[in-house]
């Protein structure tokens, strides 16, 4: 049986960089707020760990998206399937990532899926052609994350 997975992404802003992953991926921010209501009524989470993002409580260092077509946790708001975890850290980005995301054109090609990326927020960096081996352009989401827009 295949295991449940979540990619972690530090990050000074976790819910700015959730809301343009899922943007950029078409997935889903995962909406905890049921949960956290209840942990907050229960005396359980402090009201300063939390904030208001998309209309409804969550948790102040974490934000999720998961693949819209995955189950999950109608309480939590939890994924049961592909996920991205984006927590908050004190330090900023300052290397390169040594793990990336590719994401891949569809139906409208390369040109339009990159458009549609720098509308979001993203930067391109540097365009790489290998001839048969690939065309694609390295780019960086808000916070300067590397990854590769592929036709």
């Amino acid at each position: 049986m295949a295991l449940h997975w979540k990619l972690v992404i530090d990050c000074r802003d976790p819910h700015a960089l959730a809301d343009f992953w899922a943007a950029a991926l078409e997935y889903t921010v995962e909406d905890p707020g049921m949960l956290v209501e209840q942990l907050l009524a229960a005396g359980q989470l402090p009201e300063a760990l939390t904030l208001e993002h998309g209309g409804t409580r969550r948790f102040r260092g974490l934000a999720a998206i998961r693949h819209p077509d995955d189950a999950y946790d109608e309480v939590s708001g939890t994924g049961q399937g592909r996920r991205f975890l984006f927590q908050e850290v004190p330090e900023p980005k300052s290397v390169k990532n040594r793990l990336h995301l590719d994401v891949h054109a569809g139906e409208g090609g390369l040109d339009a899926l990159v458009d549609r990326l720098e509308s979001l927020g993203a930067e391109r960096i540097e365009w790489i052609d290998q001839g048969p081996a690939g065309r694609w352009w390295v780019m960086r989401d808000p916070e300067g994350n590397e990854f590769c827009a592929a036709g």
